[in-house]
């Protein structure tokens, strides 16, 4: 199923507030904050009178938050009432599937210009509070009550990729160091230090105290210590999981008709799909994810384009092992060959196919409903241009997204070309 757009649409402006802790801010003032910065990149300027609806990615301010009802909340603090405004949930992919919502919007000529957005405010609760919120996106019957929370459903991917391919934990370290690394030049990332930075910190710290100086020669000595880097679920360990994170993000759509009198330098919605697929418990493989080869397929088929045209990606790495089999699901890399990628830089900035430029879950953060929106922004900026410190070396002109719910239940891709 190849499917299309009706019309063509077009992303003409992208912001995100900064992505962390943050208890004195609620969820709307974020929004704010990320509609403030879409507004500003659009250099044609915004009239928010021509915003005809909004669409909000949030997995669940109702546990996080006790709100419900998100939507309006959000159009009322950036002054869009009466505009319709539609909450969509589908877990960690809620974001990507607010955008697919809006993009199929403005395909279908209801509404010309959209504002999607992407909220979570996650930290107000206590970790083992997360742990249970996040822990509904799996299946409630058949795996939340065995015991299974996401650290350990990842785990379960990780130690089947690494028996049936023979890949090392050392391939996962090398994926927190590259996104850590690419985070510390992301002025909006919760975690903005590399991996060094980190462990350089941390002995200074042991030197002030004047206790036993730890004796991490590299990066790789720091995170194999099993009191820096203690396990989490095996082979996962805490610097191979994404954090807790508050913060919004947004873009505009619209119709290509209108996209000039927004931007100079519209992104172009080539190619998008969705699917979802069973839980984790009942697939016969767990080193892929179907839904994610499902949606990459139609996106690709819509767009008339292979993998190897795809220039970045933005891809969903909750943990580490995410960021590896998404790398194959998306046909970048041959399936069993995304860890050896990995470990030999081939997702770098530098690399052949950069990956997560922009931090990624990993470093950036992922609160969790905004993750996918916040996904276009950077490849917004990589597109033009506007990266700073982590601006890729070759021409971006064509960029996809990748933003998974739960295990793998639904995905959504996304394809970008600069007009």
């Amino acid at each position: 199923m190849t499917g299309r757009l009706a019309r063509q649409v077009c992303v003409v402006g992208a912001g995100m507030s900064r992505f962390g802790t943050f208890p004195r801010l609620a969820t709307r003032d974020l929004f704010v904050d990320a509609v403030r910065e879409m507004y500003t990149s659009a250099d044609q300027g915004v009239d928010p009178r021509r915003i005809e609806a909004v669409y909000v990615g949030n997995y669940s301010s109702d546990l996080f938050e006790r709100q419900g009802h998100t939507a309006p909340f959000m159009a009322d603090w950036v002054g869009l009432t009466p505009r319709p405004a539609t909450r969509v949930e589908n877990a960690c992919g809620s974001g990507g599937t607010a955008l697919h919502a809006g993009i199929a919007a403005v395909a279908s000529g209801l509404y010309d210009v959209v504002l999607v957005g992407g909220i979570e405010k996650m930290t107000d609760l206590p970790t083992d509070q997360v742990t249970d919120a996040l822990a509904t996106a799996g299946d409630g019957m058949y795996e939340a009550s065995a015991g299974f929370t996401f650290p350990g459903f990842y785990a379960a991917m990780a130690t089947a990729y690494m028996h049936r391919y023979g890949a090392t934990s050392e391939a996962l370290m090398r994926v927190a160091i590259k996104n850590h690394e690419n985070g510390s030049r992301n002025p909006k990332a919760q975690f903005g230090m590399t991996i060094r930075d980190i462990l350089r910190k941390k002995i200074d710290k042991a030197r002030e105290k004047g206790g036993a100086i730890p004796e991490w020669n590299d990066e790789m000595a720091f995170l194999h210590d099993p009191a820096a880097n203690p396990i989490v679920a095996w082979p996962l360990r805490l610097f191979d999981c994404s954090p807790i994170s508050d913060g919004a993000a947004a873009v505009l759509v619209v119709a290509e008709k209108v996209a000039k009198s927004f931007s100079h330098a519209p992104l172009r919605v080539r190619g998008l799909g969705q699917a979802s697929d069973t839980a984790l418990y009942a697939r016969s493989d767990a080193t892929c994810l179907p839904a994610a080869r499902a949606a990459a397929e139609t996106a690709y088929a819509m767009a008339g384009v292979t993998p190897s045209a795809i220039r970045i990606a933005e891809v969903h790495d909750c943990f580490t092992i995410a960021e590896v089999i998404a790398s194959e699901d998306l046909g970048f890399f041959p399936a069993g060959e995304g860890a050896r990628a990995a470990e030999d830089g081939a997702t770098t900035r530098s690399g052949r196919m950069p990956i997560n430029t922009s931090g990624g879950l990993k470093s950036k953060g992922h609160p969790v409903g905004a993750s996918g929106v916040a996904q276009v922004v950077e490849v917004w900026k990589q597109m033009h241009n506007q990266a700073g410190e982590r601006q890729v070396p070759q021409d971006v002109d064509l960029a996809l997204t990748h933003n998974l719910g739960g295990t793998g239940q639904s995905c959504v891709v996304h394809i970008f070309e600069r007009g």
